[in-house]
């Protein structure tokens, strides 16, 4: 699949992906992308924002891709069962462990558990062995049940601006490459 055959979703997640981090940078750069806008960014309700992500895989026009980073990817995946288009892959970044009583701020437990059925669809999940918000274990141990590829990012943190990964092109290959095996 090619850029212009995809409607690409940005899932942003806690506290939006600001104009440094790799997401925002994506979505300049890739034609079809949009992001997914939530209203209130700083205090995730799960059945809103699972809601406004479902709104646009079903509005969407081409097939879907999705591209997810940390609580984006709690949205995406508890938002599934909303979806009645399909989504044709996705590229998930950093998953929090939603159902770790330590995560901070409390309230995004209301994301978890995450179901652990294989997604109905190619996926890949990214791990870093140092998240703040999930461990590398949790993040293998989810790819796993999804039946999705993982990918170890190494000592990466929290995979955003923060921690160093504003362009991330190490992410922009390997995301390009599983785009390039998805089927329009």
């Amino acid at each position: 699949m090619k850029v212009a055959q995809a409607d690409i979703l940005i899932v942003p997640g806690y506290k939006n992906s600001g104009p440094g981090h790799w997401q925002s940078r994506w979505q300049q750069k890739l034609s079809t992308a949009r992001r997914v806008e939530q209203d209130a960014w700083s205090k995730p309700v799960r059945e809103d924002w699972t809601a406004r992500f479902a709104e646009c895989v079903n509005t969407a026009e081409r097939p879907v891709v999705v591209i997810a980073h940390s609580l984006g990817v709690a949205t995406a995946i508890q938002a599934l069962s909303e979806c009645t288009k399909p989504i044709a892959g996705a590229f998930l970044v950093a998953p929090p462990d939603v159902e770790n009583p330590a995560i901070r701020p409390r309230h995004l437990m209301t994301f978890g558990p995450y179901p652990r059925e294989p997604l109905p669809f190619p996926s890949i999940v990214v791990g870093s062995r140092n998240d703040p918000f999930g461990s590398f274990d949790h993040a293998g141990d989810i790819a796993n049940a999804w039946g999705s590829m993982f990918i170890d990012a190494g000592e990466a943190g929290h995979i955003n601006a923060e921690s160093g990964h504003g362009p991330w092109p190490e992410g922009t290959m390997v995301f390009a490459h599983f785009l390039a095996r998805l089927k329009a």
